[in-house]
């Protein structure tokens, strides 16, 4: 039992990352598969499949690196945590290191980024920082 299952999933991409995994496997829940959605739409991991052909459903995802084997992510953390959840309005939300990096957020509208959450003028809790 985790008391934060997202601060968990993180960790397994940046453990992977930095053991240079092919591809790491995560517990399935909703909430994870659309944070690593939003990770393989950005850029930072090569895909991702729902393995549901065992007892427990597990996410497959693939992750990427360069030319020289160095990980595509070099910072994944935790923003909002069940201790002090952190949430921004859409004034509130910036660009990350430049527009280079990324926020996730969950909103009414859904699991997003900071940059679709300022398009379309909501706000909501920010759930990790990726660059």
């Amino acid at each position: 039992m985790h008391s934060d299952p997202i601060a968990d999933t993180l960790t397994r991409i940046r453990n992977g990352t930095s053991a240079k995994l092919d591809a790491v496997e995560i517990p399935l829940s909703k909430m994870k598969v659309e944070v690593v959605r939003i990770l393989e739409a950005e850029g930072f991991v090569k895909s991702h499949e729902v393995v549901s052909d065992r007892k427990f459903p597990v996410i497959k995802v693939l992750m990427k690196y360069d030319v020289r084997r160095q990980p595509i992510m070099t910072h994944l953390k935790r923003v909002s945590k069940p201790g002090l959840r952190v949430y921004k309005s859409c004034k509130d939300l910036r660009p990350v290191r430049g527009g280079l990096g990324t926020q996730i957020l969950s909103t009414n509208l859904g699991v997003m980024t900071d940059r679709e959450a300022r398009k379309r003028g909501v706000g909501g809790e920010v759930i990790c920082e990726v660059w």
